[in-house]
């Protein structure tokens, strides 16, 4: 058995026939579900203005996700740090460390999380263009969250007011390029890849944690796969036609929610599917398929833990390929589930 954690990042789609508010409830039920499944931590992305996606505001979502959990950790994967004031997002997670000790993430990204036009309407002053400053951001940030601003800066002495005192979140960077790697090790931070959208980061984890041994630093690696499990392989692909039908147009600049399964076989009938063609690695099938999946990715990145990514377009499919994938990793005490003709008892693991 594995001995990877196994974590969730939520999108909270927008399934079609449905609303934002219905997805947002959803994300909070699926947490609830995986806080009791035993998976180690519970992230909500930010997405702006998609009719696909409802994490516009993970900052809003990890308070009523953390209060209806109890043992799992619970954060952003991420916050978009160029859209804020890095004193702002101190002050939230502070805040959120406060309430729910030893529970809170904060995961950080640089990607403005949507398209150009809508970044700008996102900026508090649209003079100009937001200036690309954010390791400039970044420092800011750590030196808040650590105490670590020189005694001579303006701001150094909001460090001792956070609101959270004396409990911290645990900062993660976030990232799917060389440079992120490089922040990451220089400022000794746990790194989170996005393997969902470059399944070819091997190399760039690789580097980080070269750069952290020669920095003393003990490296940490989290990598976000797109997944989906059911009962079959046959049954998991049909219920992975929404995510590459959304996929595809997306390529193409056309955002929908997240389509039927019908309506998505219809749509990819007619366009053969070719292994790699979307750029993008989906870790999709029965149990046994999916843990062989799992394990191999963890394996090619040296990784210390998977978020696994769950897009379908019914709430109890996605629930349910949690709880499959639960079970064949065995995360929870008395789960119970057969793989490859083999009955596996679960063993107790928050790890």
């Amino acid at each position: 058995m594995s001995v990877v954690r196994l974590s969730v990042l939520d999108q909270s789609p927008i399934s079609e026939g449905s609303d934002p508010a219905e997805a947002l409830r959803n994300s909070v039920d699926l947490a609830r579900r995986c806080d009791e499944l035993g998976y180690h931590r519970y992230w909500v992305a930010e997405h702006h203005a998609t009719p696909a996606l409802a994490c516009a505001s993970p900052e809003a979502l990890i308070g009523p996700i953390a209060q209806a959990t109890t043992g799992i950790r619970v954060g952003s994967g991420g916050v978009m740090l160029p859209h804020y004031s890095p004193l702002k997002v101190a002050e939230t997670f502070s805040t959120f460390a406060g309430l729910f000790p030893g529970r809170i993430d904060l995961g950080i990204g640089r990607a403005p999380g949507t398209d150009a036009i809508t970044a700008y309407a996102l900026q508090r002053d649209r003079r100009q263009p937001a200036p690309d400053d954010f390791p400039e951001q970044l420092a800011e940030l750590l030196g808040y969250l650590r105490d670590g601003l020189p005694a001579d800066h303006p701001f150094t002495r909001y460090a001792s007011l956070l609101p959270g005192l004396p409990e911290r979140p645990e900062v993660w960077l976030l990232g799917s390029s060389p440079q992120s790697a490089v922040w990451a090790a220089d400022l000794g931070l746990p790194y989170a890849f996005a393997d969902f959208i470059n399944p070819h980061g091997a190399a760039i984890v690789a580097d980080y944690r070269l750069r952290c041994a020669q920095g003393g630093i003990e490296p940490r690696v989290a990598v976000g796969v797109l997944t989906l499990c059911a009962e079959t392989d046959e049954e998991a692909e049909r219920l992975a036609a929404p995510a590459r039908m959304l996929g595809s147009l997306l390529r193409r600049g056309q955002l929908i929610p997240v389509p039927t399964v019908e309506r998505a076989l219809a749509y990819l009938a007619g366009r053969p599917r070719r292994p790699g063609a979307s750029g993008r690695r989906a870790i999709v099938g029965s149990p046994g398929t999916v843990r062989r999946g799992l394990e191999e990715v963890a394996r090619e990145y040296r990784a210390d833990e998977l978020i696994l990514l769950t897009i379908c377009h019914d709430h109890a499919d996605r629930v349910r390929s949690y709880e499959l994938i639960a079970a064949a990793f065995a995360l929870t005490e008395g789960a119970r589930t057969t793989i490859d003709g083999e009955l596996t008892h679960a063993r107790a693991s928050r790890r």
